[in-house]
């Protein structure tokens, strides 16, 4: 979800490099605490939890020398400490939201059944090594557990839109939801595990930090940035989902295209309130990083389901939102998931060896496309061409700049 556009690096002063820096600390801190299979866990938008740490932090930034790696020609590089508090955050956060998402895979019957028993082990490891790092670190990883867990019962109930009492204290999330709901599983509560895991983990970064008095400005910022990660998920999958049988929330609670886009719209405008509050906003790796990535995300989505003005662009009180209504969203028919044979050696060939570093290369599970790590730039199809020193957005915008530059409006 979050690809820094190389071009805004540049814009603020910041080696491009440094992303990558955060992304190889990452990485290696998944070998070095959890085996060479744990690099597979990497999640490159838990990047941002070692961003924001560093960010908040005083003095000296740990670093250390890597040896060659494929993504970066087979040269060394200076990149974040594996043992430094944000990678270690990141490192939690990668393996726990790994091992959810092979167990969904399981649970949605995934592959096939040879590979089930095998995934359901690597799922259990992951949560274990989540569990024994998040103790080092001081954070409580359990109730981020119950969340995740809750989320499958929280999809049953809205697929057949009853609310059935669980009774049990594992369910008191739930429960709560579902009343809120009245009866009827709204989308704010589907997407509630999403927000408390990335609000608890936006948070602790203050933790690890040592401020305090950011703790509740990341939450909210983290609880927006679930979300938005949610809901442009549910907005890219809506056709797949539809196609394969599979649950989608915006389908599921009735959610319009034009609603998600508003409601994209509006926690980007919250997350960037609350990194303002933090005193977070004008810090140049947290703008390339998440600020500027966020806009454009809400950007893209917006094009793709066809949105023909723009806010900044008309009067707040003539401006208009077209969106194309027929069945679909025009998103690209699924492609066809690799059989087992195909999957493990994409497995093998594509991610234990690290080419999916530096090539694009088809994910194992779904079969669709996926750019390499290393292309960290994207400016959120705003313009064409390859400066955003230019004014290539034309009149699409009033603010200051490109598109891309995530201008801080609610446009």
């Amino acid at each position: 979800m979050l690809r820094p556009c190389s071009h805004g690096a540049e814009k603020y002063g910041i080696d491009a490099s440094t992303w990558r820096a955060h992304m190889c600390g990452l990485c290696l801190g998944l070998r070095d605490g959890h085996g060479q299979l744990a690099r597979t866990a990497t999640n490159t938008d838990a990047i941002v939890l070692s961003v924001l740490t560093e960010a908040q932090m005083s003095g000296s930034i740990g670093r250390t020398t890597a040896g060659p790696c494929a993504l970066r020609g087979m040269r060394r590089a200076e990149v974040a400490s594996a043992d430094s508090p944000g990678v270690l955050l990141a490192a939690t956060a990668s393996l726990l939201l790994g091992s959810a998402k092979i167990r969904d895979h399981v649970d949605d019957g995934d592959g096939s059944a040879l590979t089930r028993r095998p995934m359901t082990k690597v799922s259990s490891r992951w949560a274990d090594h989540a569990r024994s790092q998040a103790s080092l670190i001081g954070l409580d990883v359990e109730p981020l557990v119950a969340a995740i867990n809750s989320q499958s019962r929280l999809e049953a109930l809205a697929s057949v839109g009853t609310i059935r009492s669980t009774g049990a204290a594992a369910g008191t999330l739930l429960d709560e939801a579902s009343e809120r709901a009245s009866r009827t599983i709204s989308l704010d509560a589907l997407t509630a595990p999403t927000q408390i895991c990335a609000a608890e983990f936006f948070a602790h970064t203050a933790v690890l930090a040592d401020r305090p008095d950011n703790v509740a400005a990341l939450r909210e910022a983290g609880r927006n940035f679930g979300r938005i990660a949610h809901l442009a998920d549910a907005v890219a999958d809506f056709d797949d989902d539809r196609t394969r049988g599979r649950f989608n929330p915006l389908a599921a609670t009735g959610t319009s295209m034009p609603e998600a886009y508003d409601l994209l719209r509006q926690s980007d405008s919250h997350l960037r309130k609350a990194v303002a509050e933090a005193k977070l906003d004008q810090v140049p790796t947290i703008r390339w990083m998440l600020l500027d990535p966020l806009h454009a995300l809400v950007h893209r989505v917006g094009r793709g389901l066809g949105a023909t003005a723009h806010a900044c662009s008309t009067s707040r009180h003539t401006a208009t939102m077209q969106y194309p209504m027929p069945p679909g969203t025009g998103f690209e028919k699924p492609p066809r998931r690799p059989g087992i044979g195909e999957a493990l050696a994409l497995v093998l060939g594509v991610y234990c060896t690290g080419y999916a570093c530096c090539a694009d290369h088809t994910n194992p599970c779904n079969g669709k496309r996926k750019d390499a790590w290393i292309k960290n730039c994207d400016c959120g199809d705003c313009c064409d061409c390859g400066d955003c020193s230019c004014n290539c957005c034309g009149n699409c915008c009033d603010c200051d700049g490109c598109c891309c530059d995530g201008c801080g409006c609610d446009c």
